[in-house]
């Protein structure tokens, strides 16, 4: 790992980065932008010409720990980067030089309060596996149960601190001065990403996710989670259940044969529908390599840091999504996007829908394992959205991102498998429980509490209603007037009839002057007309100009969907 580098320093770093791929479709819009005139001619040729894919991918690594997570968190942004940019991300390799024995001992000390020789009969210090955050050894317990204890390098939490101020401020000054940062809004995501990115730095928080996971995966008994040992855990040492097994991505044909895992990767599938329209946490990064196959033809699943939580609402709706999808409703799917995204100034709907719709349309057209994926569908629903001037929720690029991982690996078990039936019965499983739990006692019975209210209160509201009117002392308010576009823009008309009568009033001076021979002339006319002329005429000019640079159409300002 290099040394910490100072703020104003890894932000110059940063603007090269980005200056370097500003012309290679990376963040397309930034390439005439004035935030990347911050970083002087020297730096513009020191970045060279624009880098391929792979490139791309080096640089991010080479920027560290909190950029090779942001090039994660990028992958499941189709409306920042280009396919073939997506697929060099998918591929990034999270590995390091491993930390010196004495430097992992020193951290599990601090962290824990004891030597690891007190709490452990035996560690190993040659690591299972080394990356960028953190490290993961074997140890074993004084009671002898095996269990892998993950370190967190010492430099983290500094080194991801001070990138996220460098994004951050240059993340506020592209959403103020680029088209793209107004479409984007870099800056929300670059803050959901720092909340994220924070939370996966303290262990204590990935703990609960593997107690939770492996308590709501309980009704799937081949999905295993390791449980976390909490009296050897802390803010920066998780120690947790050994799990050793083969990678879903190193299973051979032949032992697909031996061992069918197809149900297995169906079981998979449903488990991870539930963790999203049912307990509303999407895990964010179910890549293969978070997957082990046990001995016991069991499926176990690690790395839990990064999980998105999602408000019931929002729930619901990328629910009807994304069964509208999976049964070929191009109309329902565009409409359901809508609902959960803010409509940008320029936002064309009608091409949205008719985009959308055919994607759908070519979608519900196939079917059977390989040429089907839920994930690409979802990410192209993104990506045309984008390009049509709709922002969508991160939620929905996310929930693409993660059904293409698991397509990944479900591909891996069991290459023939229909993904697309499963998800389909499977949600309408889910939809069937939801519509038994609204019916249900207790669900009527919440239903009828805030009718009883209604009711209850409708009578005394109708009467202070009347009062009011009776006493003509109704009154509506409308907030947000004064920064509105119509202030905006009558204040420009006031402006403007101003500046009329201005001029009106020099050239009716500038005529009554010329009767006026004060001995000083210019052009053979008395000077002071000549001058009051000029002016008015200057002034005339800059108002026809600006009438013509700037008077436009208006149009529809960003607008949220019904929620």
């Amino acid at each position: 790992m290099s040394e910490p580098t100072s703020g104003i320093a890894r932000t110059a770093q940063i603007l090269k980065f980005l200056l370097k791929y500003r012309t290679a479709g990376i963040f397309t819009g930034l390439d005439q932008d004035a935030v990347l005139q911050e970083v002087d001619a020297e730096a513009d040729a020191q970045a060279g010409e624009p880098g391929k894919p792979e490139q791309f991918v080096d640089d991010l690594e080479a920027l560290g720990p909190t950029f090779i997570k942001l090039g994660q968190a990028l992958s499941t942004r189709p409306d920042m980067v280009p396919a073939e940019y997506l697929a060099a991300l998918e591929r990034m390799q999270d590995k390091v030089q491993p930390l010196a024995p004495e430097v992992v001992h020193q951290v599990i000390e601090e962290e824990l309060g004891v030597r690891p020789n007190k709490v452990f009969s035996e560690f190993d210090d040659e690591p299972l596996g080394s990356a960028s955050l953190a490290q993961v050894h074997r140890a074993v317990l004084r009671d002898g149960r095996e269990v892998a204890v993950k370190v967190q390098r010492p430099d983290a939490l500094t080194s991801v601190r001070t990138d996220l101020e460098s994004l951050r401020s240059i993340a506020s000054k592209l959403d103020r001065g680029t088209d793209m940062g107004r479409r984007i809004k870099f800056g929300d995501w670059v803050n959901e990403f720092g909340r994220t990115l924070l939370a996966e730095l303290d262990y204590r928080v990935e703990a609960e996710n593997l107690q939770r996971f492996g308590e709501r995966l309980e009704p799937y008994p081949r999905l295993v989670v390791p449980r976390p040992v909490w009296s050897v855990s802390g803010k920066r040492v998780l120690t947790m259940d050994l799990v050793r097994g083969k990678k879903v991505t190193d299973i051979t044909g032949l032992q697909r044969t031996d061992q069918p895992l197809g149900e297995l990767a169906a079981e998979l599938l449903r488990a991870y529908l539930d963790q999203a329209f049912v307990n509303g946490e999407i895990h964010a990064d179910p890549h293969p390599g978070n997957l082990l196959l046990p001995p016991d033809s069991r499926l176990a699943i690690f790395d839990l840091g990064m999980i998105a939580h999602v408000p019931p609402r929002r729930r619901d709706r990328l629910l009807k999504l994304l069964f509208a999808s999976v049964d070929g409703r191009g109309e329902d799917v565009a409409i359901e996007g809508i609902s959960i995204s803010t409509r940008l100034e320029d936002f064309d709907e009608e091409r949205y829908m008719r985009e959308v719709g055919q994607l759908v349309s070519s979608y519900a057209a196939r079917s059977g394992g390989r040429t089907v994926s839920e994930g690409r569908l979802v990410l192209d629903m993104t990506r045309i959205a984008t390009a049509c001037g709709l922002r969508t929720p991160p939620e929905l690029s996310l929930l693409g991102k993660t059904l293409l991982n698991l397509e990944s690996i479900c591909d891996a078990l069991d290459p023939d498998m229909d993904a697309k039936d499963i998800v389909r019965d499977h949600l309408e499983n889910v939809m069937r429980q939801r519509l038994r739990k609204s019916l249900s006692p207790a669900g009527l019975a919440g239903e009828l509490i805030e009718v009883e209210g209604l009711v209850r209160e409708a009578p005394r509201k109708l009467n202070n209603l009347l009062t009011l009117l009776s006493d003509n002392r109704l009154q509506v308010r409308l907030d947000g007037l004064d920064d509105s576009k119509l202030m905006e823009n009558m204040q420009k008309i006031a402006n403007r009839i101003t500046v009329g009568l201005i001029i009106a009033a020099l050239l009716v001076s500038s005529a009554l002057m010329m009767r006026v021979d004060n001995g000083a002339r210019l052009f053979g006319y008395p000077a002071i007309a000549i001058i009051l002329f000029l002016i008015a005429a200057f002034l005339g000019l800059f108002v026809v100009v600006s009438v013509l640079l700037t008077d436009h159409r208006a149009r529809p300002k960003e607008e949220r969907g019904l929620h």
